[in-house]
C-alpha cells in the first residue's frame, strides 16, 4: 500500500470525475451549488469506503458467480444508512440532491471501485483506494460547483453561508445563468477535464525530466 500513490492517483490520474468518468448523471445534475457538491462529495466518500472495506473482508467469501449482485446489495446497505442519516440530520441537503443520494447504489464509481480494487486487495489499502478516490471525487465536485454557482448564479458558499443564500459575487443581472442549467454542467466539465488532462501532462513531463537527469 502506497498512501502517497493512492492519493495521487485519486485525485489527478484516476480521477473518477475527471479521467474515469464515471457517475456522471450525479456530477452534471447536483453541481449548481457548494451545499450540494461538498454534500453529495462526502456521501459518496463514507459510502464507497465502507463498501471497500466490507468487501475486501468478504472477497474470499463471496462466490465470483454471484459478486455483482453481492457488491450491489452491500452497497445498498450503506446507501441506505447515509440516506436515512441525512434525512435525519441535514434535510436540507436531502431535499436539495433528492433521488440522486439512493440512486448512489447504482453509481459506477462504488461499484466499479470494488470490482476493480477491492476484490482484490487487503482491507487497509481497500479503505485507502475509497477515501483517495471519495476525495479526488468531491475536490472534482467541489471545483464545478464553484465555478457554475459563481457564474451562473453569481454567488458563492449557497446553502451553507449567508443563511444559505450564499454571498453575492457577481449583481444579479450579470451571471450566465446558463450555466446552472445542464447544458452548462456539460460545458464546464470539460474545461475541467481538460484543466485536470494538462496538469497530469505538465506532471508527467516534469517526472521524466527528474529520471533523465539522474
Amino acid at each position: 500500500m502506497n498512501f502517497k500513490k493512492q492519493l495521487y492517483e485519486g485525485l489527478l490520474t484516476k480521477n473518477p470525475v475527471t479521467v474515469q468518468l464515471l457517475g456522471m448523471c450525479s456530477t452534471m445534475a447536483i453541481t449548481t451549488s457548494l451545499f450540494n457538491g461538498l454534500g453529495m462529495g462526502l456521501a459518496v466518500t463514507i459510502i464507497l469506503t465502507c463498501s471497500n472495506i466490507l468487501i475486501s473482508a468478504l472477497r474470499k467469501v463471496i462466490p465470483s458467480q454471484i459478486r455483482i449482485a453481492a457488491y450491489v446489495t452491500i452497497i445498498a446497505g450503506f446507501v441506505t444508512i447515509v440516506d436515512l442519516a441525512i434525512q435525519a440530520f441535514v434535510p436540507a441537503l436531502s431535499t436539495s440532491l433528492g433521488v440522486f443520494i439512493p440512486l448512489i447504489v447504482v453509481n459506477c464509481i462504488i461499484l466499479g471501485r470494488a470490482e476493480a480494487f477491492a476484490s482484490k486487495n487487503g482491507i487497509l489499502a481497500s479503505a485507502v483506494d475509497g477515501i483517495t478516490q471519495g476525495i479526488g471525487y468531491t475536490l472534482a465536485l467541489t471545483i464545478v460547483c464553484v465555478i457554475r454557482e459563481l457564474l451562473g448564479s453569481g454567488t458563492f458558499g449557497g446553502g451553507l453561508l449567508n443563511g444559505g443564500e450564499g454571498i453575492r459575487i457577481i449583481p444579479d443581472p450579470y451571471p450566465a445563468m446558463q450555466l446552472v442549467m445542464p447544458v452548462g454542467g456539460f460545458l464546464v466539465l470539460g474545461c475541467v477535464i481538460a484543466g485536470s488532462q494538462y496538469m497530469v501532462k505538465k506532471l508527467e513531463m516534469r517526472n521524466k525530466k527528474k529520471e533523465a537527469a539522474k
